[in-house]
């Protein structure tokens, strides 16, 4: 139950819990609470459409029993979704202190809740920025949405500000970022709250599947381009898909494949961006439209507005739909610029990951809105995403989006496979990726095998790999959490389940934990149970506890010989 609201803010609005939260979102909430606990600082990662700003609206609605609450963004239009959607949470209309906009500071009229940018927050003031009007004892809770800016000089600035009040939280909220992003984001949070991904999205049924559909454009060539800041050199880029002929070269395959479902489109520049939706409208006349961060905020809005109405089918973009964009209808997410940033790619496929209004709610078991999404209008999203000669670069593709918690090797397959297909289901194809993989590690396993059973003495002394015994693939490390040790919590139970901890990460403890805790609540072997039968060989991965037993007390009788 959220705690009791000070009287002078209980202007409750009729408005007030329009929107249930989920709960997984349920579940983020108490991870930030608990991190809170023993953190001031903690970090929410959830993949776009998932409902950050919902998540963290319920935070700070439980926050303002202690103080106000301040809410950092780096556009307006995150600031003006923000404001709604707090709204609708909190019944309390958030003030915005952006440019012309501003807060008030004193007396009892005063928004309990101010939303801002960064930029604002740093601008102004003789030099000290517009943040100094605000007195940092006065707020309980700081949220930093698209959190993976944070590391920059400008957000270290606002966050030390508010950092004088030794009693204030910090919440930093963003989708998958890059693996940078993740040691440095280790750097400036204290802990990791919840993560929630874009696998476990459309697992759970909360988002539609993606079909990956690479086209190999024949005239582009970004062996030759720069990288800059991690990514590849913009201006170059444009330079290459600027060229008619590589446009006329991606519009024809965006025409063809597309038919006539919505369709949202990434450029690098102004120029591929207005070119492109020119090509387009030639195949396809009044059906492009584009926009810019530099076209006019009225315009930008009339046409968001246009194409969210079905009075155009291409929506060309140069980085105005990353961020703050929701757009449900969307079924194709066109890739017209290559990138090596992980969160960049994340967020342009993000935007068409939404399902259809109306076709899920929570009280629905994940198979049945899996199965309600698939009925739908809206199956699923398809990325096409046009590629070329990389030369030396490893450009990121939504095979690595939703990759994320597998390892490089597995990934790599799953990419190999698709392109060779031409297109593909991409969690069916990772999941098919890290199968053959497993069955080929098996196969060296069981050539070893022979050689193992004959060194049986030295076999049973040697340190036992828990991942080789659990058949497990090791998950891929978060920046933030590496070289972090396992908890004394964890060490314990892994020690009580007959598990060398030496040499584990945190990551990797948490990850055999989870699937010793899976396996018993399935009824399967024990960690214990799977070790005996891996060093008679047995492949253990199937069987249940009483098989396990039967057969190794089989083994016993047996002298201590395998069964034949």
């Amino acid at each position: 139950m959220a705690p009791e609201q000070p009287s002078d803010w209980q202007s409750w609005n009729v408005s007030r819990r329009m929107i249930a939260p989920r709960p997984y979102q349920k579940d983020a909430k108490e991870g930030i609470f608990s991190a809170f606990k023993e953190n001031n600082s903690t970090l929410l990662v959830m993949a776009t459409g998932l409902g950050k700003t919902i998540t963290f609206a319920e935070v700070a609605d439980d926050m303002l029993s202690k103080g106000r609450v301040m809410v950092l963004a780096h556009r307006a239009e995150l600031i003006f979704q923000a404001q709604e959607k707090i709204k609708m949470v909190t019944g309390h209309e958030p003030e915005i202190e952006m440019a012309d906009l501003h807060t008030q500071v004193y007396g009892f009229n005063k928004s309990p809740i101010v939303v801002s940018t960064i930029q604002t927050q740093i601008a102004g003031m003789d030099g000290d920025g517009r943040m100094t009007k605000f007195e940092p004892k006065d707020f309980s809770l700081l949220v930093i949405d698209e959190a993976h800016h944070s590391a920059a000089k400008s957000y270290r600035k606002v966050i030390d500000y508010y950092r004088q009040n030794p009693e204030l939280k910090i919440l930093g909220v963003t989708a998958t970022p890059d693996r940078a992003d993740e040691i440095a984001l280790g750097k400036i949070f204290d802990s990791v709250a919840y993560e929630y991904d874009i696998k476990d999205g459309i697992d759970d049924g909360w988002l539609v599947d993606i079909h990956w559909r690479p086209v190999y454009v024949e005239g582009l060539d970004y062996s030759h381009i720069r990288t800059v800041a991690g990514d590849l050199n913009q201006g170059q880029l444009a330079e290459e898909l600027e060229r008619y002929e590589n446009l006329h070269r991606m519009a024809e395959p965006v025409i063809n494949e597309t038919k006539d479902k919505k369709t949202l489109i990434f450029t690098v520049s102004v120029e591929q961006a207005e070119k492109f939706a020119e090509m387009l409208n030639r195949w396809k006349p009044d059906s492009a439209n584009w926009v810019c961060g530099k076209t006019d905020k009225d315009e930008r809005a009339r046409t968001f507005r246009d194409f969210r109405d079905g009075r155009f089918q291409y929506l060309v973009n140069v980085g105005v739909a990353t961020e703050g964009f929701d757009e449900p209808s969307i079924e194709y997410v066109v890739l017209g610029r290559p990138t090596k940033s992980r969160s960049l790619c994340a967020q342009m496929i993000g935007r068409g990951t939404r399902t259809l209004p109306g076709v899920i709610d929570s009280g629905q078991m994940p198979d049945d809105r899996k199965a309600l999404i698939s009925l739908s209008d809206k199956p699923f999203l398809t990325v096409l995403d046009f590629a070329g000669n990389a030369g030396r670069h490893r450009l990121i593709t939504p095979a690595d989006i939703l990759g994320g918690n597998y390892n490089d090797e597995v990934v790599e397959r799953a990419k190999k496979n698709i392109t060779k297909q031409g297109s593909g289901e991409l969690l069916t194809e990772l999941q098919k990726a890290e199968k053959e993989l497993e069955a080929e590690r098996r196969k060296r396993v069981a050539e070893e095998q022979g050689k193992l059973l004959r060194v049986r003495a030295q076999y049973s002394t040697a340190r036992i790999n828990p991942f080789d015994v659990l058949d497990l693939e090791p998950v891929r490390e978060k920046g933030w959490n590496k070289g972090r040790r396992p908890s004394a919590k964890q060490v314990a139970y892994l020690k009580h389940l007959g598990i060398d901890t030496s040499g584990l990460s945190f990551t990797h403890a948490s990850q055999i934990i989870d699937r010793c805790i899976k396996n018993r609540s399935e009824g399967l072997a024990t960690f214990k149970q799977c070790k005996v039968l891996s060093k008679y060989g047995y492949d253990s991965k199937e069987f249940t506890f009483a098989q396990a037993n039967e057969t190794i007390s089989q083994i016993a009788a047996n002298g201590w010989r395998r069964l034949i």
